[in-house]
């Protein structure tokens, strides 16, 4: 039975690329249906792809190429929950060395504008502290940062 709720995200014209890109990227993500338009629309012709359907990281999305003007925004993102430094280094660096672009506080935007949050657990933690203190140095440290740093969020939570 297909998903109640699905993602739809826009694409001009590179919907396919792009959910191949996540497919090969994102643990639990894959490729399925890619539907043809089966007929001329404003941003295409008849046969070119229209709709990709596909799931990231086990949510079921769908990239529509529905052309130019449509650009995404940082009001949507998607934030990964890392384990470790390795596996956030790997997923920031797949993005940005993609095309993509760093940004602060663990966000950066993939080479079609779509915003993602790499962010590792311990930073998670960090920021749940019950001791005040704690949380505002952890808080202050990630604030500096693009990627997160653990070892630095971990230094920031002992001192």
């Amino acid at each position: 039975m297909p998903s109640k709720n699905t993602i739809c995200l826009w694409y001009d014209g590179d919907a396919e690329e792009a959910a191949r890109f996540y497919a090969a990227t994102f643990p639990d993500s894959s490729v399925g249906r890619i539907l043809r338009a089966p007929g001329d629309y404003p941003a295409g012709q008849a046969g070119d792809v229209l709709l990709v359907e596909f799931t990231l990281m086990g949510i079921p999305c769908i990239g529509m190429n529905g052309g130019p003007g449509v650009p995404h925004g940082m009001a949507f993102s998607f934030q990964v929950s890392t384990a470790d430094q390795a596996e956030t280094d790997r997923l920031w660096n797949a993005l940005i060395d993609h095309g993509g672009a760093p940004s602060a506080c663990g966000w950066c935007q993939d080479r079609w504008g779509l915003s993602w949050q790499i962010t590792p657990r311990a930073l998670m933690d960090a920021l749940a502290d019950p001791d005040p203190a704690v949380a505002k140095r952890c808080f202050e440290a990630m604030m500096t940062m693009g990627k997160i740093d653990i070892a630095a969020i971990g230094a920031a939570r002992r001192d």
